[in-house]
């Protein structure tokens, strides 16, 4: 069964930490939530998801893919560095990646968006481009192994192109038909 890393903190934008959770899950991911510390995470909105382990004990080499959801959370998943070590993985490997909104500000902090096309929410879209990005305004951006996204409106296209990738990169197991 693939996995799927969550990197997450309080104050998480629940809508794009819950879609592609379940959205996974779905596809038949085992998905696990870090945060800075084991234990329950809530979300901007009052939405509680549980963080399965703490960032600091993340060992990136044992997932497939990664999701970085946005809202006030990336400010403090930037701040550990065993996320900066997981996106450092995940970008040399190049595994799948998927951000949102602020999001990218993680991928800033693990120096990897130099010469990298992404868009992200309009607030750190220079930040993005004092660190090499080339910043796009754009409801979904794909380059390579790099999915991004807005705000959550942009979601729905988000998740189709990030299940297109897992499905071009195989992993993705094909859904049975049902029979008659």
């Amino acid at each position: 069964m693939p996995k799927a890393l969550i990197l997450t903190a309080r104050a998480f934008e629940d809508i794009e930490l819950l879609y592609p959770y379940y959205r996974l899950i779905e596809a038949g991911f085992e998905v696990v939530v870090a945060a800075p510390e084991k234990g329950e995470v809530e979300g901007k909105n009052g939405y509680r998801v549980k963080a399965d382990i703490a960032i600091r004990d993340v060992e990136p080499s044992e997932f497939d893919v990664l999701v970085i959801p946005g809202g006030r959370a990336p400010e403090r998943v930037r701040l550990e560095e065993g996320a900066l070590k997981a996106v450092r993985h995940f970008f040399q490997e190049d595994k799948p990646v998927a951000v949102i909104c602020h999001g990218p500000q993680v991928l800033i902090s693990a120096g990897v968006v130099k010469g990298r096309r992404l868009t992200s929410w309009w607030g750190i879209k220079d930040d993005v481009i004092a660190a090499g990005g080339i910043w796009i305004d754009e409801p979904v951006v794909v380059d390579g192994n790099l999915v991004s996204a807005r705000y959550p409106p942009d979601i729905p296209l988000w998740m189709r192109e990030f299940m297109r990738l897992l499905d071009a990169r195989g992993l993705l197991k094909p859904t049975p038909q049902p029979t008659a």
